[in-house]
């Protein structure tokens, strides 16, 4: 208080990191550490905050006494009560003391045995003054709704979102400092950037709420596929509509979900509404000027699915790709959805996390909300339906555990990953008749590179990106890159690809592209192309004609552009080594060979085991026998 040069019974304005403001009348407080003040639930409930987070304090001078304040009760404080609330409660309490108050704030007054949440709707003068027994003071006789008031009580700040810490700071570069200091802009004499483009599964909308809430910025959403309309010139004119009332509301963020919606593609333009829309929407951006304090944030899914006119500089100055998160992503958000659920001792958020590779931030939060619902049923029984109330010693006992996060885990999956099979193996080299010699390559090439990243760094050499498996047919090439993927605990993708050439039709390219863009979104992943020879062969074209060597090329493209950083490495698996096309064995694709031979007496032998683990065998069974009988026999054959 003392560098801050106040004293007891001053008044202060407080201001929370989401602009939120209230003020209050200070105490000195000698317990209270120096870097810390001490608020009631109240006064954080007005600030939208918890504890820990950052306020600023300001010392008020002159704060005027309120000619007329106007306030509106909350509905389930009210039930039941009759009578004249502002004679039995507003009146008594503001002629108890002079008050403080502030616009938006909520207040709680205590009479005859009850407790009355009252909001504070206009203030004269505004926003903030002190009530007196002299203040006019009008009470509404409509409520408001508990849910109205929640909503905006849990507005969505940058605390909220977890997994996008590396989005969130260059979007707050972008967001933030343009219209909280442009003079830093106008100092070094450029002009900000100011439109982003996010792409990838989900959360779009959700960072988009975020920034406005922190910056206190007016949120216009605009979604893609309402707009589209059938009617020639409506869509235009909702456009125009949205962005001339932010400019009248400035700060503000307007948010165009499903922009693919907007302004797809040329080629992918099926009526004569959509090009009209883009002209508009292009006229609108450039037409912002610089002064109006507003910022176009846009999402899609898949940015190669968006017109070029409308990814240029000028337009939409960054792209941001908000992915699928990874371990310590998904550990941040479940401890952001779990933060008010009642959890048992033994429920370990960490192993969760690494269980659910592929998850987004939605798919974690109905994780969530299925363990509870399962926690219910497990307690249904002693919970009486009829009854308009549950017993406290039944609500006390719900404690969700880990082994309801467990069944909520099998019975869900990642619907970011969906459309692409993407699972983490259960295969283990046990499970596999496997030579020593090829577990020992594999583990070199793959594993190594994503437990000891460090150690490629130190040394300045790049891992390798991908290797083929060849061999005959049934020897095991798909089980060795599934129980390598599960040794790495990487996510596994598994592709045909004929798959790519006969089901995928249309733009064989972009098909590619999506799979490379799952892997990486999937990362660490493993990507396993099988029969890779049918496109990669020196004569391709007579397997898939041009389609082949489009798929082919694509491959070779994706992989040049594959950093290390990204954790995904490819398998090919193919029948021989020399009939694949010497472009594919170029540094930094696939750069190794990899034999799997039939398997052995040893591995025919475990196969044996491995494959009658589960079945009923006669005592005279005599595997060794099977294993001498069954030479030059694949995999498969036995």
């Amino acid at each position: 208080m003392n560098d801050l040069q106040l004293f007891s019974g001053n008044k202060v304005m407080l201001q929370s990191k989401k602009c939120r403001e209230t003020i209050c009348i200070v105490h000195a407080d000698n317990t209270c550490p120096n870097d810390r003040i001490r608020m009631n639930r109240v006064v954080r409930n007005n600030l939208r905050v918890r504890s820990s987070d950052i306020v600023s304090i300001q010392g008020l001078q002159d704060v005027q006494f309120c000619k007329r304040i106007y306030v509106l009760p909350i509905d389930d404080t009210v039930q039941g009560i009759t009578g004249n609330l502002l004679k039995a409660y507003l009146e008594p309490y503001f002629a108890e003391a002079d008050r403080l108050v502030h616009e938006g704030d909520v207040f709680i007054v205590h009479a005859a045995m009850h407790a009355i949440e009252f909001k504070v709707i206009e203030t004269k003068p505004s926003p903030y003054c002190i009530v007196t027994s002299r203040t006019i003071i009008r009470c509404g006789s409509d409520p408001i709704k508990r849910e109205e008031e929640e909503v905006s009580l849990n507005e969505i700040g940058y605390d909220d979102i977890g997994g996008v810490r590396k989005q969130l700071v260059q979007i707050k570069e972008m967001v933030e400092l343009p219209l909280k200091h442009p003079q830093l802009f106008k100092t070094i004499g450029v002009k900000p950037l100011r439109n982003i483009l996010l792409y990838g599964p989900t959360g779009h909308s959700l960072i988009a709420r975020a920034v406005a809430n922190e910056i206190g910025a007016f949120f216009f959403l605009i979604n893609g596929l309402e707009i589209v309309s059938k009617s020639a010139g409506e869509s235009e004119s909702n456009l125009r509509k949205t962005f001339e009332e932010a400019e009248k509301n400035s700060p503000a963020i307007i948010f165009i979900d499903k922009l693919d919606a907007i302004a797809p593609k040329r080629e992918k333009t099926h009526g004569e509404v959509e090009r009209p829309i883009v002209s508009q929407l292009l006229t609108l951006i450039d037409g912002l000027k610089q002064r109006s304090n507003v910022i176009v944030m846009a999402a899609t899914r898949q940015r190669n699915l968006i017109d070029p006119a409308v990814r240029h500089f000028g337009c939409f100055d960054r792209e941001i790709d908000i992915g699928i998160p990874n371990a310590v992503d998904r550990l941040e958000i479940l401890r952001i959805h779990t933060k008010n659920m009642k959890l048992d001792g033994d429920v370990n958020l960490e192993q969760i996390s690494n269980e659910t590779h592929g998850y987004v931030g939605a798919d974690l939060a109905s994780l969530c909300s299925e363990a509870a619902l399962q926690q219910i049923r497990e307690k249904k029984h002693v919970i009486d339906l009829e009854e308009h109330t549950i017993d406290a010693e039944v609500l006390n006992s719900l404690v969700i555990t880990q082994e309801n996060f467990r069944f909520a885990l099998n019975q869900s999956n990642a619907p970011a990953l969906r459309e692409i099979a993407v699972e983490v193996p259960t295969t283990t080299w046990e499970d596999i008749g496997c030579s020593d010699h090829v577990k020992r390559q594999l583990q070199q090439l793959v594993e190594y590179p994503f437990q000891h990243p460090e150690k490629f760094l130190e040394f300045g050499t790049t891992p390798s990106r991908g290797v083929f498996l060849y061999g005959p047919p049934g020897c095991g090439k798909t089980l060795l890159a599934k129980a390598i993927a599960n040794e790495c605990q990487a996510n596994f993708i598994s592709i045909n690809v004929l798959e790519l050439l006969s089901i995928w039709t249309g733009e064989p390219e972009a098909n590619v592209r999506d799979v490379f863009d799952k892997a990486r979104q999937a990362a660490p992943c493993i990507l396993f192309l099988d029969e890779l020879d049918l496109i990669a062969h020196d004569e391709s074209g007579r397997y898939g004609g041009d389609a082949a060597h489009r798929v082919a090329n694509q491959i070779l493209i994706e992989m040049d552009g594959m950093s290390a950083k990204k954790n995904v490495f490819i398998i090919g698996a193919t029948i021989g080594w020399d009939i694949i096309h010497p472009i594919f064995f170029k540094t930094g694709r696939f750069d190794h060979l990899i034999i799997i031979p039939l398997p052995d007496e040893q591995s025919r032998l475990t196969i044996f085991r491995v494959c009658l683990k589960n079945s009923p065998i006669a005592e005279d069974v005599d595997f060794h026998y099977l294993v001498n009988k069954t030479n030059k026999f694949t995999g498969s054959d036995c």
